[in-house]
């Protein structure tokens, strides 16, 4: 565009000082400078965009369950990503229910034939068998924050139109649809947007495609079942892990805790996962590490609503990343015919209002948390005898916490003392770590199982000793 002036406007422009046309000129240069890095961001978006689209055109699609209209109606449809250039953005809280499924040839009806002479029971590429991992994950772009609520697939609930049984069965008997159903009703109807089935056999190859995983294996872990060629032998430790070992870690369960060591576990590899692999890279390679697996996942996602997904989960802060289980207990011998783990509905109705969003009589009624209802398990990760705890302890019941005991030292050498919200409540937990001036808050079921905050004293500890010892003497 050609821009036409008076003389006088000239004469004007003529006695401008030199410095100005320095700084007009630096300051065109400065907004051509912003302009190409913002096209070079589009070009970037759109090419993964390309890509993305590439793969969900010429492949094989994500879905592979047919579902019924019926079905499709237990997930609300609604779009959950922006169109345009914003494709990639969540525009919505997303509620998405994760099964990870292990399944053995007696597990469906037609299983492959060159798995029926053999000696041993191999895993089969299939998602008709029970839930062996079950998550639902709350994406909310309004708080920023990433939710995984842990489901133990042995929660004893009510399945529509087949009784009480434990929840992994809902699959079997019904599908995603049926599952979702019964999530929702256990979570005081808590809705679901989405699903994502993943075979055990595309765990690994996830794992290997994101480059394998560091993450501290807690203790020795040894275990041989020749009947399906399961073999795990894993040595304590900070390591890096390929897919198979850290199959291994997840898949091992015969410890005193069973399938709750086993959650505890998945979430210190959700979490190692997310800190080294949520990042732009990781978005770029997406159409790889979909080509890898896609034979492996059954999703009604789209392409481009994973994309918002994993797009978020590069954006948000990972202290906003935080790891839940569904309140319960153990069932007691003999109290059932079968092992359960027993949901508690006041635990459950807590955790959906402060996390989900889902409003109840106990949190319209809630009051702030009295210190000395509060169960404090300490972890010590030092290595030092527990005299060096009793300064913790002293000053923990000097600020009201009554009830505090030692629990089973925490395997992993920690820098920085975790402060672990157990059952989700991270004011309380934030509570304590401000009562004491160190260590961080974690919200995540990683700490001991009875406890309500679980302190897994690390280095910083040992700095921190005398300063609490000096305070307690005035």
């Amino acid at each position: 565009m050609t821009i036409q002036r008076s003389s006088a406007e000239e004469n004007q422009s003529g006695k401008a000082s030199k410095s100005s046309k320095k700084i007009s000129q630096n300051s065109k240069s400065g907004r051509w400078l912003w302009f190409w890095v913002g096209m070079s961001g589009i070009a970037m978006v759109s090419a993964t965009a390309g890509a993305l689209l590439a793969v969900s055109l010429t492949s094989t699609p994500l879905q592979q369950a047919q579902l019924s209209p019926k079905d499709e109606a237990a997930f609300d449809g609604d779009r959950i990503s922006g169109g345009g250039l914003r494709f990639s953005q969540l525009t919505r809280p997303v509620n998405l229910l994760i099964m990870g499924m292990s399944v053995l040839p007696p597990d469906i009806q037609n299983p492959p034939e060159e798995t029926k002479n053999l000696k041993y029971l191999p895993q089969v590429n299939s998602f008709d068998g029970l839930s062996d991992v079950m998550l639902l994950l709350k994406f909310d772009p309004e708080t920023k924050k990433i939710i995984m609520l842990s489901i133990p697939r042995d929660t004893r609930t009510e399945i529509e139109g087949y009784g009480v049984k434990k929840i992994n069965a809902a699959n079997v008997d019904g599908g995603p649809a049926l599952t979702a159903r019964t999530v929702s009703n256990l979570l005081g109807g808590a809705g679901i947007d989405r699903y994502i089935r993943i075979n055990v056999l595309g765990v690994a190859k996830l794992i290997d495609a994101l480059g394998g995983v560091t993450v501290y294996v807690p203790k020795d872990m040894k275990y041989q079942d020749d009947s399906q060629h399961l073999y795990i032998n894993l040595k304590a430790g900070k390591q890096h892990l390929n897919g198979d070992k850290a199959l291994q870690l997840l898949r091992f369960r015969h410890d005193e805790l069973g399938d709750i060591g086993r959650i505890q576990r998945q979430q210190m590899v959700m979490r190692a996962l997310m800190d080294q692999a949520l990042n732009p890279a990781t978005v770029a390679q997406l159409p790889k590490v979909l080509e890898v697996v896609k034979e492996h996942i059954d999703t009604n996602l789209t392409v481009e609503e994973l994309l918002a997904l994993t797009g978020f989960g590069v954006r948000t802060n990972r202290s906003n990343m935080q790891m839940l289980m569904l309140p319960g207990r153990f069932s007691e011998k003999n109290e059932f015919d079968a092992s359960y783990w027993l949901p508690n509905k006041d635990g459950i109705a807590k955790l959906m209002a402060q996390h989900f969003g889902l409003e109840s009589e106990q949190e319209q009624q809630a009051t702030a948390t009295d210190p000395r209802s509060l169960r404090v398990a300490i972890q010590d990760s030092t290595g030092g005898d527990r005299s060096n705890l009793q300064p913790l302890i002293r000053a923990l019941e000097k600020f009201g916490y009554r009830n505090i005991y030692v629990a089973k030292a925490w395997g992993e050498p920690l820098d920085v003392t975790h402060i672990v919200a157990q059952q989700g409540d991270s004011d309380t937990a934030e509570s304590i770590r401000s009562t004491l001036g160190f260590g961080e808050v974690r919200v995540e079921s990683t700490g001991n199982l009875g406890s309500d905050i679980s302190i897994q004293v690390g280095q910083d500890w040992l700095q921190q000793k005398s300063i609490l010892e000096e305070s307690l003497t005035k």
